[in-house]
């Protein structure tokens, strides 16, 4: 049964190809009523073909029975052309057509939409590890300064220590040259009283203890052994070395002896190089140059 679409609102849409497909159709019929009308008319003006035969024999015979005669059928009634329905199946196929479309673009905005979640989930996750990585990496920079921190105060503090230390050990050593001073200044005394005991029998001993060194003049020897020091090795600590110095009475000095070392050979070795180096020791405010002397050197004098 033909299906009728009225050409309003309602009626579904057409497929480019339909008038040409009706057009066709409408022809084709066309073609074929004219043939039969042709093959019609052509049966009917053709006469019936009739024959008649005449035999003579000594035995009478019938004649043969006329051939029937075709009777001349009508042709049947021409049925009018129907519209042809359209073509559904293309109909069907242009649906399923624009119903894959619709799918697939469905799916395509799917994936997109998914495709975009993503984005916006590793976007996420990656504002979070970065943050995660500078929180890290802000708490590292505060620990390791917070430890320089503390490393410095522990140094300050045992900076102080030692330098606490090294002042309390420096005001010893030279408490304990001061006291080593003294007695060596006492000692040159004795032996300079007992060296102009010996050479005045008959001096006294207040005479004796006029002809000692003055208090200035130890500091004078040590300024001019100071200056003949020639000495490049580092040290640790301030080592002393007593040289008993022998002289005549010009000052020549006349012989050097190490009675008490350092402990340092090194040290020793420059202490009597810088005596032989002096040569001659000046004389004392009252002209005259002990014979023997007491020599206290240290590095730092």
């Amino acid at each position: 049964m033909a299906t009728l679409y009225s050409h309003n609102e309602f009626a579904p849409p057409r497929p480019p190809g339909f008038l040409r497909a009706v057009a066709l159709a409408i022809i084709a019929h066309g073609v074929l009523v004219a043939v039969l009308t042709i093959g019609v008319q052509w049966k009917r003006t053709l006469p019936p073909v009739t024959a008649q035969a005449e035999l003579w024999a000594s035995i009478p015979q019938t004649a043969a029975p006329a051939e029937p005669v075709e009777e001349l059928t009508q042709p049947e009634p021409v049925k009018p052309v129907e519209t042809p329905a359209p073509p559904v199946k293309q109909v069907a196929d242009a649906d399923i057509a624009l119903a894959k479309e619709k799918a697939r673009k469905e799916k395509e905005q799917e994936r997109q939409q998914k495709l975009a979640l993503e984005k916006q989930e590793q976007d996420k996750r990656a504002k979070e590890l970065e943050a995660k990585e500078k929180l890290q990496k802000e708490k590292a920079d505060k620990a390791a300064k917070d430890k320089k921190l503390e490393e410095q105060r522990a140094k300050d503090v045992k900076d102080a220590a030692l330098a606490k230390d090294k002042e309390a050990k420096a005001k010893a050593e030279a408490k304990a040259r001061d006291l080593e001073h003294q007695k060596t200044v006492q000692r040159m005394l004795q032996l300079a009283n007992a060296a102009s005991t010996s050479s005045d029998p008959n001096g006294s001993g207040s005479a004796a203890k006029s002809a000692g060194p003055s208090a200035s003049y130890a500091g004078r020897i040590k300024a001019i052994l100071r200056r003949n020091t020639t000495f490049t090795e580092s040290l640790v600590g301030n080592p002393s070395t007593e040289a008993e110095v022998r002289t005549l009475s010009d000052g020549t000095i006349m012989s050097v002896k190490i009675i008490k070392s350092s402990g340092v050979k090194s040290w020793d070795d420059a202490v009597i190089n810088a005596i032989n180096k002096t040569e001659t020791l000046p004389r004392d405010v009252d002209g005259r140059v002990p014979p023997v002397l007491i020599i206290i050197h240290t590095p730092k004098d």
